[in-house]
């Protein structure tokens, strides 16, 4: 399999991931009995540097910031498959940073989330490490 191939596939899995995220990470399933503890996030305001701000804020907040570094990975990985072997190698530490924050948010998967996060997370780090090592062999 071609490097650029692995990264336009690993694009394309990180689109789906952000928008899977997106769309869930604020849902509840009444199962979770997490009810109260939502309502206690929306419902207390604190001053948060001039700002009236809930819990519920920092968490929509720090969930989305997730989805947009997810929307600009996927960017990333797509141009990374359009490179010329030349370019590439000017972007090889890039590509391989890239692959070692994915592989950081595989653990982090691992320890703190469920198994839809960690299947996408482990897929996307391998797609990015054997991208990143067959372009370092052959041109993208």
């Amino acid at each position: 399999m071609k490097a650029s191939l692995l990264y336009r596939i690993t694009a394309v899995l990180l689109v789906v991931f952000a928008i899977g995220h997106t769309l869930g990470f604020r849902q509840n399933n009444p199962e979770w009995r997490a009810g109260s503890v939502i309502e206690s996030m929306r419902s207390i305001h604190f001053d948060a540097q001039g700002f009236s701000r809930t819990y519920w804020d920092f968490f929509s907040a720090f969930g989305l910031f997730f989805s947009v570094f997810l929307l600009f990975a996927a960017v990333l990985a797509w141009q990374l498959g359009g490179f010329p072997a030349e370019t590439f190698a000017r972007m090889r530490r890039t590509a391989w940073a890239l692959a070692m924050c994915f592989a950081a948010v595989t653990v982090l998967s691992w320890k703190y989330a469920f198994t839809t996060p960690i299947v996408f997370s482990m897929v996307i780090t391998m797609c990015l490490i054997a991208a990143a090592w067959l372009a370092a062999k052959k041109p993208v």
